[in-house]
């Protein structure tokens, strides 16, 4: 209906001060006067949720100016929903100041509203003044404010605040339990999680899928893996959330063989997967150094048609360069439409372990040059790892420097020091490392003084190993492996009486060394070896045949190298010892299970050591096989008989 001529007077005088104020434009002004020419023909509210509906917030505003009292329930709403999906916190306050100006005493629902506009906006403050002032509460708004301190890391606010609600009298709900769980981390996390699984229990929450999900989370992610599956062998019914939670647990727990096998039977009982299991997956199979399994997963990929998410062409790049692989790395890395500085990182760090020095500075360089990425902390680590294993020590040595300087735009920090000490260490300067490590500004941790030790392990350093073996038993007396090292150097020095001291102190404090294993893949199935293992179906056809190969490689001038072995026992035995070793039998169960030509892939736990290392560059020379080599810390690819390396690791 047309506004009647009684009315235009008022809106005259409206338009009057309008043009009188400063702060006002002709535009404000017409918008406010066909605002209001549209409310006198539309019922209270009714244009305004029209305005919201069509995302016209300004225009909104203005409408609630002219409503003043007027306003209901209806356009609060409306206003409300805009800014929050907007994300508009200075709109949002006036909407809140309108309120408060006219009066209006909003429901629970409205403060609610309120409460997610604030934490939308990260203003977690007032969202939590706006929680102390309501006099009524509901679960939707302690959830709300418990949701947005748990998903920003305030894992104690998010804690205390269920312990209120629960003193309120209030009951949590499905998503309370869901969301109060992701604040659980640390030691002290764990006891609160399990404190809130027992509260889940009594309220019958337990088989809820998102509550399962989260409590088999926490689990996996403090570490307790068989908490984790019961809580998700007892949901009623799984999602590709929980079946991706609990896959990604073994994954990132290092259980990549149990991943692996339980991703298979959740394939077969009909999950489906999303991006986020994939890249799961694809750590576990990094882990496994499972080629086979990689690719087929890539294929899978490609055939689900899943959008190239960054963080799964991350995996891939990680996956198959952890593989050995590093021709599908690049290839997968070069054809992304947009990359991170993870993904620039993934493959800096497959060429640092390959040891291709040269390939990492020239990425780096790339890098650099490209729009909108910028290097940080775990680049240049990359980056000084790859001169340290390639043997290009002074170009590490200027990039460190470099970023000491601030020319880089990264802070040095401990982990980047601890590879300067390794990679002085690798090119022998053992006592220009340990010089160093006196003049650095931060104070060495166990990793610095380990990476030392282990250079001089590897040049025979005895004073200063054994300067640095003490400070490490000083600060980690529970780490087997520097007891190792350690007896390992007064071995090589004849020092044996050290030797069973240092073996008597493991003893005594009751540490164990981890046992080393080796394993290869062949159609897809891991076949895994230990030191003198007679665990294999075919250990004695594996047996047989070094003994052959020991014979043939003697005559190619192959002399083992006994140094290797570190016991007090006469040559015959050392020799056979050496002979033992898990990734000699993997690598000859390799050449007799694969056919002639085809590329033998080793994968072990630990270090590689230096007789193993010549007996594959052997076998690769006799048998003209193209052996790959990966222990803990990098890859040996051998063609030839002339490894990557170039016998410098």
């Amino acid at each position: 209906m047309p506004a009647s001529a009684s009315q235009f007077p008022c809106i005259a005088r409206k338009i009057n001060l309008i043009f009188r104020c400063p702060r006002h434009d002709f535009s404000s002004t017409l918008k406010l006067f066909t605002c209001k020419l549209s409310h006198l023909s539309s019922p209270p509210n009714s244009h305004l949720e029209i305005l919201c509906s069509n995302g016209q917030l300004q225009e909104a505003l203005l409408e609630m100016a002219l409503q003043g009292l007027q306003m209901k329930f209806q356009g609060y709403d409306a206003l409300l929903n805009v800014c929050v999906y907007q994300r508009r916190f200075r709109e949002g306050q006036r909407v809140h100041l309108h309120m408060i100006k006219t009066f209006y005493s909003p429901p629970v629902y409205l403060n609610t509203r309120l409460i997610v506009l604030y934490t939308k906006c990260d203003c977690l403050g007032d969202a939590r003044r706006m929680l102390d002032e309501m006099s009524e509460r509901n679960i939707v708004s302690w959830t709300a404010m418990i949701s947005a301190y748990s998903q920003r890391g305030y894992a104690t606010e998010a804690l205390n605040l269920l312990v209120e609600m629960l003193r309120s009298g209030e009951k949590p709900n499905e998503f309370t339990f869901a969301t109060v769980l992701t604040s659980c981390p640390g030691d002290f996390g764990f006891v609160s999680g399990r404190q809130i699984h027992s509260l889940v229990i009594k309220s019958n929450y337990e088989s809820h899928i998102y509550v399962g999900s989260s409590l088999l989370d926490m689990y996996a992610k403090q570490g307790k893996i068989h908490e984790a599956r019961g809580v998700f062998e007892c949901l009623p019914r799984r999602d590709v959330v929980s079946c991706t939670a609990i896959i990604s647990g073994y994954a990132q727990l290092g259980f990549d063989e149990k991943a692996l096998e339980l991703f298979r039977q959740l394939l077969s009982e009909g999950m489906h997967s999303n991006y986020v299991t994939y890249a799961s997956l694809l750590t576990a199979l990094s882990g496994l150094a499972a080629l086979d399994h990689g690719k087929q997963v890539h294929g899978h990929v490609f055939r689900s048609e899943i959008p190239s998410y960054v963080v799964l062409q991350n995996s891939l790049i990680d996956m198959y360069s952890k593989c050995g692989n590093l021709t599908y790395s690049r290839r997968t890395f070069d054809s992304m439409p947009e990359r991170t500085v993870i993904s620039w990182n993934a493959m800096l760090v497959g060429y640092s372990k390959h040891g291709m020095g040269r390939e990492v500075l020239d990425l780096f360089k790339s890098m650099r040059e490209e729009n909108g990425v910028k290097p940080d902390s775990v680049t240049i680590l990359a980056v000084l790892s790859g001169c340290s294993h390639g043997g290009m020590e002074n170009w590490g040595l200027d990039i460190f420097y470099d970023m000491a300087n601030g020319n880089i735009g990264v802070e040095p920090e401990i982990e980047h020091y601890g590879c300067v000490v390794d990679l002085l260490g690798r090119a022998g300067r053992v006592e220009e490392a340990f010089e160093f490590i006196q003049t650095m500004p931060i104070k060495p941790t166990a990793a610095i003084w380990g990476s030392l030790l282990g250079a001089c392990r590897v040049h025979a350093n005895v004073d200063i190993g054994e300067l640095a073996g003490h400070q490490l038993l000083q600060v980690e007396p529970e780490n087997a492996g520097n007891y190792v090292i350690l007896s390992n150097i007064y071995a090589s020095s004849g020092r044996w009486e050290d030797v069973r001291s240092v073996r008597q102190l493991m003893m005594e404090n009751a540490v164990k060394k981890e046992p080393g294993k080796s394993w290869i893949e062949l159609d897809q199935r891991l076949h895994t070896f230990h030191a003198s293992d007679r665990s294999h179906p075919r250990r004695e056809e594996v047996f047989a045949k070094e003994i052959e190969l020991l014979v043939k490689l003697k005559e190619a001038g192959y002399v083992p190298d006994l140094s290797c072995v570190l016991y007090d026992v006469d040559e015959e035995q050392k020799e056979k010892i050496l002979l033992g070793h898990s990734e000699k039998l993997a690598l000859t169960f390799g050449l007799i299970a694969t056919p002639e030509g085809v590329p033998i892939r080793v994968f072990k736990n630990l270090r590689i050591c230096v007789d193993c290392h010549n007996f594959a560059k052997f076998i690769s020379k006799i048998y003209g096989r193209e052996v790959s080599l990966r222990d803990n810390n990098r890859f040996h690819r051998i063609l030839g008989g002339t490894c990557s390396c170039g016998d410098y690791w």
